[in-house]
Formats: C-alpha cells, sequence, structure tokens
C-alpha cells in the first residue's frame, strides 16, 4: 500500500512543476527555472544556506545548488515562495482538473489525516511542510498533504540510500542504469561533471554494483533492497490511517491522477517521473 500510495501522490504533488512554474518565477525575477525550483521546494525551510538544501535534497552537485541558493532568498523571501507555490499550484489544477473534482472534500480529509502521521523524526522536508499552515481552499490543502507525504517519503529515500553506502552521485549513476536512462541528460539535470560521473561508476564497479553493461545481480538486489527499505519507513502514515481509509484514498484519487498524468507537461519531459501505467484503478 505504501508503493500504491506514492504512485498517487506523487502525481498530484508534481503539479507544482507544470508550466506554471515557469511563468510564476519569471514573475518573482528568477534567473532561470532552477532558481525557482530551489526556491519553491526549499521554502518550507526558511532561508536556508546552500549546504542545507544540498544535504536535504541528497543528488545535486553542491555548485549547481549554489548556484541558486542563498542569492534566491534575495529575490523574494521564502515566505513569498511559499505563497507562489500555491500559485502554481492553483493555476495548473484549474486548467487540469476545472473546479469540480468528485470526492475532493473527502479526500482532503483522509489526506490530512494520513500527512499528520507523519513522524518528523530525521526527516526534513516532511516535517517542514508538514509544520506549514493547510490551505483554505480543498485542492490547494489536498496539494500540501501529499507534499507532506511525498517529502517525507523522500526523507526516507535519502536514508535507505545512506545506508546503503551511497555517495549522491553513485545513487543518480545506479538509478539511471537500473532505469536505462540517458547519463548525460541526467548529469545536466543534476550538476554532475562528466569526469565525476566516472568516478561514481568507478566506485561502483569496485563494490561490484555495476559493469560496462550494466548493473550486475547484486546491483539490482541492493536497488531493490533500497525501494524495499524506502517503502518501509514511509509506512507509518498509512498504518495510522487504517486500511479502508487508505484504500477509500487510493480509489478516490486514482481517476484524478491518471487525468493529471495525461495533462501534466512536465512529466513527460521527465525521466525521473512516474510511469502513468503503474496506476490501476
Amino acid at each position: 500500500m505504501s508503493r500504491e500510495m506514492w504512485l498517487r501522490f506523487e502525481i498530484y504533488h508534481d503539479v507544482v512543476y507544470a508550466p506554471e512554474a515557469s511563468l510564476v518565477a519569471k514573475e518573482l525575477g528568477c534567473r532561470g527555472g532552477w532558481m525557482g525550483y530551489f526556491g519553491t521546494r526549499s521554502a518550507p525551510l526558511g532561508a536556508a544556506s546552500p549546504e542545507v538544501v544540498t544535504a536535504a535534497f541528497f543528488n545535486f552537485h553542491p555548485q549547481m545548488v549554489a548556484k541558486a541558493v542563498p542569492q534566491v532568498w534575495s529575490v523574494a523571501s521564502p515566505e513569498r515562495f511559499l505563497q507562489a507555490r500555491l500559485e502554481i499550484v492553483d493555476a495548473a489544477l484549474r486548467r487540469m482538473l476545472g473546479a469540480d473534482v468528485a470526492g475532493l472534500e473527502e479526500m482532503v480529509t483522509l489526506a490530512a489525516s494520513a500527512a499528520a502521521g507523519v513522524s518528523p523524526g530525521g526527516r526534513v522536508l516532511g516535517a517542514a511542510n508538514q509544520a506549514l499552515p493547510p490551505p483554505v481552499e480543498p485542492h490547494l490543502a489536498l496539494w500540501q498533504s501529499c507534499s507532506t507525504l511525498r517529502e517525507s517519503r523522500g526523507d526516507g529515500h535519502v536514508a535507505a540510500l545512506v545506508a546503503a553506502g551511497l555517495a549522491p552521485c553513485e545513487a543518480l549513476v545506479l538509478f539511471t542504469a537500473d532505469k536505462g536512462l540517458d547519463p548525460a541528460y541526467m548529469r545536466r539535470m543534476r550538476g554532475w561533471s562528466e569526469q565525476e560521473w566516472k568516478e561514481a561508476e568507478a566506485a561502483l564497479v569496485d563494490r561490484r554494483l555495476l559493469t560496462g553493461g550494466g548493473l550486475t545481480v547484486a546491483g539490482r538486489e541492493l536497488r531493490a533492497e533500497v525501494e524495499r527499505w524506502t517503502d518501509m519507513a514511509a509506512a507509518a502514515p498509512w498504518q495510522a490511517l487504517g486500511a479502508g481509509p487508505t484504500a477509500r484514498l487510493r480509489d478516490l484519487m486514482t481517476p484524478v491522477v491518471q487525468r493529471l498524468s495525461e495533462l501534466n507537461e512536465s512529466m513527460k519531459v521527465n525521466p525521473m517521473a512516474l510511469n502513468p501505467a503503474e496506476i490501476v484503478a
């Protein structure tokens, strides 16, 4: 159930990266889309330093983060970026779903209960999002709960990667090889140089997790183990909510996220996005 719910709240959360994000970032005065990304995603942490953002986000090169942070806080305050991301989500959801979403009020109640079950210990981004006041508008309140669940799961995933002994670039190399993604694109998306990528590959080869032909058996097993640990670490909100209410939220969200996955342009160009085909009614 932890995995099934992730497939749903992740897609609802991802509307914050819809095309409306570029428009809002430009209005704020951000220099490029990445400044808007780092500003909106890290805003719950306050005016965080580049070191804090790098640690929390895990797989970005420190220099890539430093190009945007802390300068982003001179463009707009964290409070303004919190408002901006709700503006993005509001515009994107109204465009993609319209004003009438079946079962929205019930989804808001169930998702809020699940988000309240997030344990803040060791979950920096999850706890920071959980501490934010819920928006008044139901579709935005649902998004905020989904964001708390999403970032909390991400915090647990980072913990699993650390426990597996994977450095940030190594984790990205392993993920890229596992998913058959383009290394050059992934380096560009996270700021790692070709030399740093090669060094990470060499470290994984030394651990017998990677070969010239892709992941070894041990590499595939470690990737699977990391995902299993992540699912286990993300189970508490659903255990607190209960099996019946969780299944009800899953069923209510399924048609909504299927619609979003069809329309969200950012998902279509992002190789790290979820596969909508995995969502079944």
